[in-house]
């Protein structure tokens, strides 16, 4: 919204900054996180008044989580998304479809994660949305999502699946893009999803993976970058480091209040939201694969349910002592601020890998 001020850029001194991508991106960074440390509090309270018993606890989980987790608000998420999309509004040029793409896959995500924490909530129990017809609208917003980044894609890169490190491989997929974009986003949706099970611990590795995104995406969206690096060229993709700054900022006004012991959880709301948001940029940028690396502790959570169902119904036995992952650390007795900051640990670790295939070739 704020980029018609570059008009004034010829004729009054400083409006100049406002063309720079780099310039929005650091302000929508800080006003996305304004946002969220001011407005946290209002919502936790609301949130609170609004949900007598909090958060619905499996009683399947740790046991722990019965004593110390009980009558936490959730739906947090929705302080996360208004931050986001303030400060992308306020930010980011509204002409370029690459912003719309991410930003509707998000908000898109977090109604559905609204109307499934709010059944949660109203009944008090954990059972929300059916799972079908979470799977079935996540299906439909991955495909309208892939389908239109695939038509504004330049016409050499539309359809393509590119392989990191090895210069200028690509995969014609054709049509069949649209339903494996869909599956990107949907993926990525749902492994965040499961990796929000302790406080902190998703919305770290999120704003990690965001933020490498960001930078792949400013690389991928600048023609002289792209010919350093021997990347492929994505006009305009470069915009959605302004949308990935925001989800930081959000993200980390968040954090102050989900930090140990969490005053708010995201909920549904966040978690399908944030993993949606990243999976759309990973798709936009044409980093699809890159993304299984930079959220690689978002993989590890999804596999570690997959195997844990498919070993017990073969063999009726468990290869964790709980699915996901962290709950099998938790059970082996580490502390919940261990796991966490030993998952941030990691996560770093595999974004500076995602980041290194940018050069590596």
């Amino acid at each position: 919204m704020l980029y018609w001020l570059t008009t004034f850029a010829d004729t009054l001194p400083g409006f100049n900054l406002f063309r720079f991508i780099t310039f929005r991106a650091g302000a929508a960074f800080f006003t996305a996180l304004f946002f969220g440390f001011y407005f946290g509090k209002p919502l936790i309270n609301l949130l609170r008044t609004r949900q007598t018993n909090g958060q619905p606890i499996r009683e399947d989980g740790p046991e722990s989580h019965l004593l110390t987790k009980t009558g936490t608000p959730t739906m947090g998420g929705l302080l996360i998304l208004s931050a986001l999309t303030v400060a992308t509004l306020l930010w980011a040029r509204l002409d370029n479809p690459y912003v719309w793409i991410v930003l509707l896959v998000t908000l898109g995500f977090g109604a559905i994660g609204f109307a499934d924490d709010l059944a949660k909530v109203s009944r008090g129990n954990v059972k929300g949305v059916p799972g079908r017809v979470r799977l079935a609208l996540g299906v439909l917003i991955g495909m309208g999502a892939s389908l239109a980044a695939m038509l504004v894609h330049p016409p050499s890169l539309q359809g393509q699946l590119a392989v990191p490190v090895f210069k200028e491989v690509l995969f014609n997929m054709g049509w069949f893009f649209v339903p494996f974009g869909a599956f990107v986003i949907l993926g990525a949706a749902n492994s965040v999803n499961l990796t929000d099970g302790l406080d902190g611990l998703a919305i770290m590795p999120v704003m990690i993976a965001a933020t490498t995104l960001g930078v792949i995406a400013y690389a991928v969206g600048r023609v002289d970058f792209t010919a350093y690096l021997d990347v492929h060229y994505v006009p305009g993709v470069g915009e959605l480091l302004i949308v990935t700054a925001a989800l930081a900022g959000g993200g980390l006004g968040f954090l102050w209040y989900n930090a140990p012991p969490a005053a708010v959880f995201m909920g549904d709301t966040g978690s399908l939201a944030l993993g949606g948001a990243l999976g759309a940029i990973a798709v936009a940028t044409k980093h699809e694969i890159v993304l299984a690396i930079v959220g690689g502790i978002f993989v590890v959570e999804t596999l570690s349910v997959i195997i844990q169902v498919v070993y017990f119904k073969a063999t009726g036995k468990r290869v964790f002592l709980m699915a996901p992952i962290h709950h099998h650390f938790e059970k082996k007795g580490w502390a919940e601020p261990q796991i966490v900051i030993r998952f941030w640990i990691i996560a770093l670790v595999l974004a500076l890998i995602g980041l290194a295939t940018l050069k590596v070739r």
